[in-house]
């Protein structure tokens, strides 16, 4: 079962502490107040899956916003637990993001994953995203801070 998170419980936050670290080694543990903030932000729209037994197993955030060429969406952070993958719910979580993005009258959805995520990579080209030849580019502050602290 998928459905956008309205309020920021602890079961909401609990499950993305344990799920975060699956995509990413590096991120700090969220705390309950951005918990609370993404759940409160207009452009944003927090997806979770919940298992048979009620358990939630994966999440998506989902960013709907104007630009001067048009509505835009973007998906960020799509994980789905080791132990529920290849169930299809990394499909059904991205499968409502689009229909949201839609309904709020995107032009686009982008998304970004990493080449080692193999399988991830292949759901999202079967579904119909198409691979964009650009160039993303970061900026990082604290990647910058740390150069101008050092110099």
């Amino acid at each position: 079962m998928i459905e956008v998170v309205t309020e920021p419980t602890r079961e909401v936050h609990e499950a993305l502490v344990r799920l975060v670290p699956q995509l990413s080694a590096s991120a700090s543990p969220m705390t309950l107040d951005e918990l609370t903030a993404i759940v409160a932000s207009d452009a944003v729209k927090l997806l979770v899956a919940r298992n048979d037994d009620g358990s939630i197993v994966a999440s998506l955030t989902l960013a709907v916003f104007p630009t001067p060429t048009g509505m835009r969406a973007w998906i960020e952070d799509v994980i789905v637990d080791e132990e529920a993958r290849g169930r299809g719910i990394g499909e059904a979580l991205t499968a409502e993001a689009l229909a949201l993005a839609r309904a709020a009258g995107a032009r686009t959805v982008d998304l970004t994953s990493r080449p080692a995520r193999e399988s991830a990579n292949r759901l999202y080209a079967r579904i119909g995203f198409a691979l964009r030849d650009t160039n993303l580019y970061r900026y990082s502050f604290s990647e910058r801070s740390g150069a101008q602290r050092a110099g």
